[in-house]
């Protein structure tokens, strides 16, 4: 049987990514760029900002009702596929991280509540809010399309600006704060799971790579998130596993070595103690 993969895309799928950004109209997309149509990676930030639509988004086996004046945000790494209709309107804009950290801090990003882990993945918009964003995406869009002097630099800024926005609808009784040296830390705790976790999956290991000692590590864990270091390199594991057992046909002996488990055994019984079912029996469950 032939092995089902989950294509991995940059932003070479919209053609010229030279710059990491890009932005389009949201008709017609998925007759432009059918692979968006099926599940798939990127490792990219995408901000689907919708008109008019219905359809949906799924987001590591998650659907997202897609509707008017509302913004769906894909973060780099998560399986997805759009399901839209050809008359839908709106905006996709797609930007990788190097393309805003070519002027801001590297850790910026870590800031917007919107941007975590867990965030709820779309912000519902009233008329008027929607009517704002529209305003600054279309001086974004003019950068994007003419090319003038400086626009990369224009775009960042137009970009920085729209993101602050956003974090103001999603988290409308806190503004956005520059992170904390915790902050920072946890943020690059979490880069180095996304990186090291097939091979690494001590906080002892993430302590080293930190800087710090595990009790320290644990400790801004818990202030951060409530949770402790191991739990939270034990959810990214989940999470991983869970989107190759539902957008894959790998066996699950295949998928224990993907995940760096030296034995199938020691994977199911690892996902079972954290999930309460075998890894077949989810696969079931989302195959009904």
């Amino acid at each position: 049987m032939q092995t089902v993969q989950v294509p991995v895309c940059n932003l070479g799928v919209f053609g010229n990514h030279s710059k990491k950004f890009w932005m389009g109209n949201v008709q017609s997309l998925l007759q432009q760029f059918p692979i968006l149509a099926q599940p798939h990676k990127h490792d990219f930030y995408a901000f689907l900002v919708l008109d008019r639509a219905s359809g949906e988004v799924r987001i590591d086996g998650q659907a997202v009702a897609a509707g008017n004046t509302m913004i769906i945000i894909i973060k780099p790494g998560c399986i997805n596929s759009f399901e839209l209709p050809q008359n839908a309107t709106g905006t996709l804009i797609c930007f990788a991280e190097e393309f805003f950290s070519l002027r801001y801090n590297n850790n910026i990003l870590s800031q917007f509540s919107f941007l975590e882990r867990e965030a709820q993945p779309d912000i519902v918009l009233t008329a008027s809010q929607h009517s704002h964003l529209q305003k600054l995406l279309e001086f974004l869009l003019g950068e994007f399309i003419e090319e003038r002097k400086e626009s990369e630099k224009v775009m960042r800024s137009y970009l920085n600006i729209f993101l602050f926005e956003m974090e103001r609808l999603y988290n409308p009784l806190q503004v956005a704060k520059s992170p904390t040296l915790k902050q920072e830390k946890m943020h690059l705790f979490q880069k180095l799971i996304d990186r090291n976790f097939k091979e690494k999956k001590l906080p002892s290991d993430y302590a080293d790579m930190l800087n710090v000692s595990p009790n320290y590590l644990n400790k801004i864990c818990k202030e951060e998130t409530g949770q402790t270091a191991g739990d939270i390199i034990r959810r990214h594991i989940i999470v991983e596993a869970r989107r190759l057992l539902h957008y894959t046909n790998y066996s699950v002996n295949e998928i224990a070595d993907k995940l760096g488990f030296g034995h199938a055994s020691y994977f199911v019984t690892f996902f079972k103690k954290q999930t309460q079912q075998t890894p077949e029996l989810f696969r079931r469950s989302q195959n009904a």
